[in-house]
């Protein structure tokens, strides 16, 4: 059943290189590699039965090595190439058998593509450069060069706008291409290795500047990339393809604690899993108090059943509010006190589920567990230091030193 919010939809794409690929396409459906079709024909297959859909406003990375796919890949969902068989879906129409003024349409008013080596017009100015995609499109001059200078706002290159770009370092460059991209309000963008050009510091801010953007405009993106790094950092998913075949598609934490095989544990085994877990993935369900509802002897129970040290309060729509221990309900049991609002602590560590591991260490210094919340801010559950400990520590330690090593990592920070 085809997946109703999928902005775009392939099915079964083969791309063979080369003149009259049928009998290839036959050899390859018939079980043939890419080793033994390129032996008995002389074809190059590029694409091999890549099957996937991409939802609206996912920002999708397609990851591999060179000659893996992926840049063919993505040209085929704007045709620049032809693929070979199969179909490619945009908003429920077949965009690989259109014809061509059809598809030269749908590239125009649905999708954009920005490229590595930048593409732009040396001779033009910046603005000039972003507004040319609204020049295609027969926007007039005045509206046109507006819209472009309100992009480059967006970008923050508001002020080079009559700069050529080589005014620009390499990183402006790219965000004047991303910016022409952004102007033509295509609700697709196609981001061919678009930061591989860049250097290691100019490419991570590029990838800060993708996601703040992508924050904002919720575009459908298809970024391809040879980094798994930066894969794991941006992508909400991630394929990672091998000659021509998705070898996994998941979320960036799915690739890490759940890979396929072999090949894909070997691309993630140097990631640092600290960065890329999260804490709703490590979450641990707990009892709570209500307040306004639980007293302190009811409390005080809950927490001598479950045998726990301390416990989070939570509101009637589900916040948490407060944490209490149980030494304290202990002594207000004494005291004849039975109001939990009096005992509880109300300063007390919050985090989203969507924080990486990397980001809560510093909040262990009193040994307490995290309430974790969801994005209505109700509580999920908690996370111990345990917990982050055991998690890095199974995912990434083989030894005993390896395991001394997260531990000292973790305590260094905290």
């Amino acid at each position: 059943m085809a997946d109703s919010n999928a902005k775009i939809r392939i099915e079964n794409l083969v791309k063979i290189y080369g003149k009259n690929p049928y009998p290839a396409l036959k050899l390859f459906r018939e079980g043939g590699t890419r080793d033994s079709i390129l032996k008995e024909t002389g074809k190059v297959l590029g694409i091999a039965d890549v099957s996937f859909s991409v939802n609206q406003g996912e920002l999708f990375v397609v990851m591999g090595l060179s000659g893996s796919g992926k840049s063919t890949l993505v040209r085929c969902i704007n045709r620049l190439i032809a693929p070979t068989s199969g179909n490619i879906y945009v908003d429920g129409e077949d965009v690989a058998h259109v014809s061509k003024e059809r598809m030269r349409d749908i590239r125009r008013t649905k999708m954009a593509m920005v490229f590595q080596k930048f593409g732009l017009f040396p001779h033009k100015s910046v603005l000039e450069n972003v507004a040319y995609g609204l020049k295609v499109q027969g926007m007039g001059q005045a509206e046109r060069d507006k819209k472009a200078q309100d992009t480059l706002e967006v970008v923050g290159l508001a002020e080079w706008s009559n700069y050529l770009p080589s005014s620009l370092s390499g990183g402006m460059q790219q965000r004047v291409g991303l910016a022409r991209a952004l102007a033509t309000d295509a609700e697709i963008l196609l981001m061919d290795e678009a930061f591989g050009a860049l250097d290691p510091l100019i490419r991570r801010g590029m990838q800060d500047e993708l996601m703040r953007l992508q924050a904002e405009l919720h575009k459908t993106i298809v970024f391809i990339s040879h980094d798994i790094q930066e894969a794991l950092k941006i992508g909400d998913r991630v394929a990672i393809m091998k000659d021509g075949y998705i070898v996994q598609i998941g979320t960036p934490e799915e690739l890490i604690t759940q890979p396929a095989d072999d090949y894909i544990q070997a691309f993630t085994q140097d990631v640092n899993r600290a960065q890329v877990l999260k804490t709703g993935t490590i979450v641990r369900q707990t009892v709570t108090v209500i307040l306004g509802e639980d007293s302190v002897n009811a409390a005080l129970d809950q927490m001598q059943q479950h045998e726990l040290r301390q416990m989070y309060v939570v509101n009637r729509q589900g916040r948490p509010v407060g944490l209490v221990r149980r030494s304290d309900l202990e002594q207000a049991v004494q005291e004849g006190q039975n109001d939990i609002s009096a005992v509880m602590e109300r300063d007390f560590p919050q985090v989203s589920g969507s924080t990486s591991l990397e980001e809560i260490f510093h909040l262990y210094e009193k040994r307490r567990s995290l309430a974790v919340i969801d994005q209505e801010g109700k509580f999920k559950g908690v996370v111990e230091q345990s917990d982050v400990l055991a998690s890095i520590g199974r995912l990434t330690a083989k030894s005993k030193e390896e395991t001394a090593a997260v531990q000292d990592y973790v305590a260094a920070t905290v």
